[in-house]
Formats: structure tokens, sequence, C-alpha cells
């Protein structure tokens, strides 16, 4: 299992469009991943579940993985989050 928190800066925090790209990322990876903000864990592959954690601008959120490629999971997660979304504007 491997795990890192990231502080989630982008304006909308983590709705909609950027959590569709996170989804996208996620499920790039063989890896279960989770997110967790609080005490609330989710299914990071889960648009529904993602949403449902009302991820806003400045929220620390912990991203975990656990599986065959977790470090690679968790390292591009939070490369995405840090980057603010950066696939947006493609």
């Amino acid at each position: 299992m491997f795990v890192k928190d990231v502080v989630v800066k982008n304006q909308v925090g983590l709705h909609a469009r950027p959590a569709t790209f996170f989804i996208q990322k996620a499920n790039e990876f063989k890896s279960s991943i989770w997110v967790e903000k609080e005490e609330r864990r989710v299914n990071g592959k889960s648009l529904l579940g993602v949403l449902s954690l009302g991820i806003i601008s400045g929220t620390s959120i912990r991203i975990i993985a656990d599986g065959v490629d977790e470090e690679q999971a968790v390292a591009g997660l939070v490369e995405l989050v840090e980057s603010e979304f950066a696939e947006e504007a493609r």
C-alpha cells in the first residue's frame, strides 16, 4: 500500500471536470485506488464517490493505492492534483 497527502489548489476543487480527469487517470492503473477526506474513504475510480466527498479548493486529501503499480498510481494522481488539473486545458 502506498499513501500520499496532497492539497487541492485549483479554483473549483475536485468537482465535475477535474473529478472526471482524476477518474480517467486513476483508471489507467491496475491498483485499487482510494481517496480520503477527513474520515471518509471512497473508491478513487468512482466519479460519484469522488464527487460525494465535496472536495473544495484548499482541502487536503489522501490518495491511497494498493497493487502492482501503486507507487506510480499515487505519483501520477498527486502530479495531476498539483498541476491544478492542467489536463483541463487540453
